[in-house]
């Protein structure tokens, strides 16, 4: 795997932070040419094409992503990777808050998508990869506007794969359980108890610990592969069994 894709030209947004981050190292690791799409690029990827944009801003995106793709001659990866959280029941956050996210977290991946796609169309094996998440299953409390984003995303994703099967480009989604995000983290240890916290976030998953940024990662590296012709439409679930397994004891 190690130049797995040497040569491909990858763009990843968000990809200064969090899960983005792990996904733009592991394909600069595995031998790509890594565009990283963010708003603050301080923790960028070293080795990684910094491409300064907000995926709220039309004229940015479009600017950025030409650029990129006009230097290298084509886009061979999207990952739709850019989002916010945002915790509340349907009555918490004023109708201001709803829209924000929405525009972020759907109608960002709508630009950034758009935008790349006429690079993507240049490619012999393009794909696009979009990040949705576990809460579209789960029904976790205090997470509607988030939850309802990302099952806009993931029904999109499958959309999108039917609209552009026929010009040979791939689109599926992942679905993230709890990761190990300098977000999580965040959360952690700003809570009153912070160990509480912890085991709260650990005991989600079946598994009993949050989901690696690295894991994630490595599923968008498969969803992408030039090999994985057949995997087109598909939502790859990375949650440590948090929406599929419900142990109990015997």
């Amino acid at each position: 795997m190690q130049q797995r894709n040497a040569g491909r030209i990858v763009l990843v947004t968000g990809g200064a932070a969090g899960i983005g981050h792990a996904i733009a190292t592991a394909f600069r690791d595995t031998g790509a040419t890594v565009g990283v799409l963010d708003r603050d690029l301080s923790d960028a990827p070293a080795g990684t094409e910094p491409l300064l944009a907000d995926v709220t801003d039309d004229e940015a995106v479009n600017r950025v992503v030409a650029g990129f793709g006009g230097r290298h001659g084509r886009i061979d990866v999207l990952v739709n990777n850019a989002g916010v959280g945002y915790a509340a029941t349907v009555v918490d956050a004023p109708m201001a808050e709803w829209l924000r996210v929405y525009d972020i977290n759907v109608l960002g991946m709508v630009r950034t998508t758009r935008a790349a796609l006429p690079w993507l169309r240049r490619s012999d094996a393009a794909s696009i990869t979009l990040m949705g998440s576990c809460t579209v299953r789960t029904g976790l409390c205090r997470r509607v506007l988030y939850a309802g984003t990302k099952g806009a995303v993931e029904a999109m994703s499958r959309a999108m794969a039917a609209d552009l099967i026929g010009e040979g480009i791939r689109v599926n989604c992942v679905a993230p359980g709890t990761v190990d995000t300098p977000l999580i983290r965040t959360q952690i240890d700003s809570a009153p108890d912070p160990q509480a916290q912890q085991r709260a976030f650990n005991e989600r998953q079946p598994t009993g610990v949050l989901v690696r940024p690295e894991e994630v990662a490595q599923a968008d590296l498969y969803l992408s592969d030039w090999d994985a012709t057949s995997l087109i439409g598909t939502v790859l679930t990375i949650d440590g069994g948090l929406t599929s397994l419900k142990p109990l004891p015997l």
